[in-house]
């Protein structure tokens, strides 16, 4: 039986109306789900803030052995998480578990972490502690390319650190927290974990909320700012994980089919629907003719289905508004470039997009200005590489990027000067848990991942020690 019901004050709860969730495989809806109005997220923030006293309260080993324990309750139904995900969201199945796997090793990193007071300075007069201090009720608002993943990354830290928290996912892919709340429901006490589900209408009410201390928020740019304002009134904590147009340059020692294929998985995993995605490539003049002709076979020869079938390598884009976005710029790469592969929606049911390889397109076509989030690829050439680092560089966002060398020294002396959260020298979206990112420019504000991160769910809290005897 699909979840249907959110978690309001340890209870599982109707809404006062209903939202329909579709496969975007299908196009047709695959669930009718519970949907909160602002009567109920009041209802959810006053159980936050009611519980928020005793949780922090409660030790941290204790906290985190229940972290631990809703890993061990989502690991135990891993394979219903995976096929959920892939119906609401539309990643090939294997991408899914890597999704939910991923997301269960972050609840027992951040299980497995002790927040610890740190003594910063100690002399013959005085002793100066540091601890950290949870800062109340967090709202996590969680996006619909990734709405598994996103959500353990910022459910793990903010508990942890003794906050209760608000978890409301995008309406478009609700299912998979809505499961977690059935699990979290039996763990923890109530009001700890509430998740709410909207139809994007009650966004504002919750990031401008007097008794929501902090909003972790990962999605558009666009949306950033919304939430960034509503929080300026009283000052809250505010972690924004936003857009990206990462750019990768590929310098004139590599060969071509050797990188193409690492190219084309970065830009296309997940129907190249990730923030931190492969979203123009710079290539050496020496070597651009073949890299592109590399790329544009990878594209033909891949294969778009429903992720729930097997052999699946690229799946729908997850909702329709962004289909239509991303048909937009298809427009602008037949117009302003040469397509070598893709170039069309493909016919047939649902959100699919065949994916696409454009050359020969200008630095200020659409397509390469802007965040196309779907799997459509330009790639430009360059002849001087600090022209390339220029051009790269020459963008609002900087969430990261990628540089491709066989000289590693080289490559790594080109990173140190793109300006992004994070640059990756020879891979791709390596992420480890204990290492903190985010963005520089409008790609966002804060950081996740590592002491940073979670820290940012905390007050850091100085007492300072007189020694001398009164």
């Amino acid at each position: 039986m699909l979840p249907d019901k959110m978690l309001i004050n340890g209870n599982l709860v109707k809404g006062a109306a209903e939202l329909e969730v579709v496969n975007p495989a299908t196009g047709r809806p695959f669930a009718v789900v519970a949907r909160a109005n602002e009567t109920q997220l009041e209802e959810a923030i006053s159980a936050a803030k009611a519980a928020a006293p005793k949780w922090a309260a409660t030790s941290c080993a204790e906290r985190g052995g229940l972290i631990a324990k809703l890993a061990d309750a989502i690991e135990a139904r891993k394979d219903e998480f995976a096929k959920l995900l892939t119906t609401e969201q539309g990643k090939p199945l294997k991408q899914a578990m890597g999704e939910v796997v991923g997301g269960i090793y972050q609840l027992r990193h951040y299980a497995a972490q002790r927040l610890e007071s740190v003594v910063l300075k100690e002399t013959e007069k005085a002793r100066i502690i540091e601890h950290r201090t949870p800062l109340g009720v967090v709202a996590a608002i969680t996006p619909w390319n990734f709405p598994f993943m996103m959500l353990t990354q910022k459910l793990g830290p903010a508990l942890i650190c003794g906050n209760t928290v608000i978890a409301k996912p995008a309406p478009t892919t609700p299912m998979c927290a809505l499961l977690i709340g059935e699990l979290a429901a039996e763990i923890f006490p109530a009001g700890v974990l509430n998740v709410v589900i909207d139809n994007n209408d009650l966004g504002a009410a919750l990031s401008s909320h007097p008794d929501v201390a902090k909003v972790s928020f990962t999605g558009s740019t666009g949306t950033g700012r919304k939430i960034f304002a509503a929080g300026a009134s009283d000052l809250k904590r505010i972690t924004l994980e936003l857009g990206g147009n990462d750019a990768a340059i590929i310098l004139d020692d590599v060969n071509p089919k050797a990188v193409a294929s690492k190219l084309f998985n970065g830009a296309m995993v997940n129907a190249g629907q990730v923030c931190l995605a492969i979203k123009r490539v710079y290539a050496h003049s020496s070597i651009y003719d073949e890299l592109c002709s590399e790329l544009a076979i990878l594209a033909e020869n891949a294969v778009v289905d429903d992720g729930l079938n097997q052999g699946a390598e690229i799946g729908p884009v997850q909702n329709k508004m962004q289909y239509d976005k991303v048909c937009g710029f298809l427009e602008d790469a037949h117009a302003n470039g040469k397509v070598l592969a893709g170039g069309k929606p493909l016919d047939r049911e649902g959100y699919f997009i065949a994916p696409t390889i454009v050359r020969d397109i200008a630095d200020d076509a659409k397509l390469v200005r802007e965040e196309q989030f779907g799997p459509v690829l330009p790639v430009l050439s360059y002849d001087d590489i600090d022209d390339a680092i220029a051009r790269a560089n020459d963008n609002e966002y900087g969430l990261g990027g990628t540089i491709w060398a066989t000289d590693v020294e080289r490559g790594v002396g080109v990173a140190m000067k793109i300006d992004s959260g994070t640059v990756w020298v020879n891979k791709h979206l390596d992420l480890p848990f204990d290492v903190p990112f985010g963005g520089s420019k409008q790609s966002g504000i804060g950081r996740e991942g590592g002491d940073e991160g979670m820290f940012a769910y905390t007050q850091p809290h100085v007492v300072n020690i007189g020694k001398a005897p009164l």
